[in-house]
Formats: C-alpha cells, structure tokens, sequence
C-alpha cells in the first residue's frame, strides 16, 4: 500500500525538522548564530489519469487529471540571517556588527573564513585573535604597553599609548559582504566558509552601503526566538504523529485486505 511509504516519508522529514529545531534550542546562547529552518518540497507524481487528453467520445478534453503525490523530501536547512540583539559587555575586545557584514579569520592553512562572533581578544605577540586562536585579518598587533584600545563606528582600531599625546592608529577592520549569505558553509566553531552558492565576497569599510558598523564592547546575541521554537517543535510533534496514524490506519487496512483475500 503506498499510504505506507508516503507517510514514511512524512515521519522521515519532521524528524529532520525536530533535529533543526534541537540545534537551534541548543545553540540559543551561542555568540552570532543564526537559526536554521528546514524547507520541505514534495515528492514525484505517480498519474492515474492524464489530463488535457481527449475523452472517451473525442468530443473534448479531460478536465482534471488523477496525480498521486508519493510524499516529501528534505529541499534545504536555510539559516535565518536576521540581526541578533546586540548585548553590551564592557570588554574592549569585543566586536559586533550592527548591519550587514561578516568579520573575516584566517582559518588553518591560511584559508579565509568569516564570522559574526566578535568575542576578540590578543595572543601573546599582541595579534587580534578568535577565542579559538585564529587570526583576525585584516591582521592587528596591540603594542604590549597599550592602555586603552578603541574601534570606532568604520573599524578603525587606536591604541593609547603612555608618552604620546594622541592614540596611534593599528589598523583598520573590514567587513566581507556575500551576494548569498544562505550559501555559506558552516564549519563549526562559528566559522563559515564561502561556496559557489554564496557568491565571493566583496570587503568594505563598516558604515558604508551596504555594511554595518562595528560597535566595541557588544557582542551579538543568538538570534534564536525561544517562543517561536517551542511553538515549531510542537508543529512538528503533531504531524510526526499524524503520519505514525496514517502508517498505523494503512496497515489495518492492508491486514484486512489480506484477509479477505484468503
């Protein structure tokens, strides 16, 4: 009976659907992540009668046509770019975007990856570094008889240093817009790398068109809404026992055809 395998499939993908919720719950407090949504689309047609076709008189033409639906598939895992709350913490070394952009890291082997986790800090020669110890690029040393480090609104970083009368600029931070922030690739640790699907990226300056700007001493929140996920999970609950009853009803149906079959 195929009610079988159409609601296999059903099960099959709010099963999917409970995993992406369960990552986006566990990650609710994770520095700059986005949530995920699972996006379905239906299967194959299987036609019982065509439509548009002459009828039995050659007078006209079928209406309606019979197609059977043979379930749902998994289409893609979308993340959810929205703006996260920005959430103040003090820390000189901590960085958020207010806007568009993606900070950029030298990931291993020198490759360059992006991220929204702007929980900074210094190395001991002084680098700007991820929690992880990447690099953050463009590269900035912090003299080690630095005072008070300050990033403006475009990402320019000043250092306060004792004996001179005003503060020495270490550099600049850009930020790296993508055509397709969605076909970015996550690698963990709140890393991502650019895809085909993404498109390349195109630094610029915070404050510009088209880029946020920086704001030291904030991180960004998580932009995972509790209400909306528990709200999801429980959507997702009903129609995984929706398809148990279908599977359920199906197989009595086919045990009393066999029956009678006998």
């Amino acid at each position: 009976m195929r009610a079988l395998a159409i609601a296999a499939t059903g099960m099959n993908a709010q099963q999917t659907n409970v995993e992406v919720i369960a990552n986006n719950i566990a990650n609710i407090n994770t520095t700059g992540f986005k949530r995920s949504r699972a996006e379905f689309t239906d299967l194959l047609y299987q036609i019982e009668r065509m439509q548009g076709v002459p009828n039995r008189g050659g007078e006209g033409v079928v209406p309606e046509g019979a197609q059977l639906g043979l379930g749902v598939r998994l289409a893609a895992i979308r993340n959810v770019n929205l703006q996260g709350t920005l959430n103040q913490t003090g820390n000189k070394f901590d960085l958020a975007i207010n806007g568009n952009g993606w900070f950029q890291v030298q990931g291993p082997g020198g490759e360059t990856l992006y991220t929204r986790d702007g929980a900074f800090n210094t190395n001991a020669s002084g680098q700007l570094v991820t929690l992880d110890g990447f690099v953050v690029d463009p590269g900035l040393t912090v003299p080690t008889n630095t005072t008070e480090v300050t990033v403006n609104s475009s990402g320019e970083v000043y250092a306060t240093i004792p004996g001179q009368t005003a503060p020495q600029l270490l550099g600049q931070l850009t930020l790296a817009t993508f055509p397709n922030d969605a076909g970015l690739a996550a690698q963990g640790g709140n890393l991502f790398r650019e895809t085909l699907a993404s498109g390349s990226p195109v630094a610029g300056v915070g404050g510009e068109d088209g880029y946020g700007t920086i704001e030291q001493g904030y991180l960004e929140d998580s932009n995972v809404d509790p209400v909306k996920e528990i709200s999801e999970l429980i959507s997702a609950q009903r129609a995984y026992e929706m398809n148990s009853k279908v599977i359920t009803a199906a197989d009595e149906m086919s045990s009393t055809i066999s029956k009678g079959l006998r």
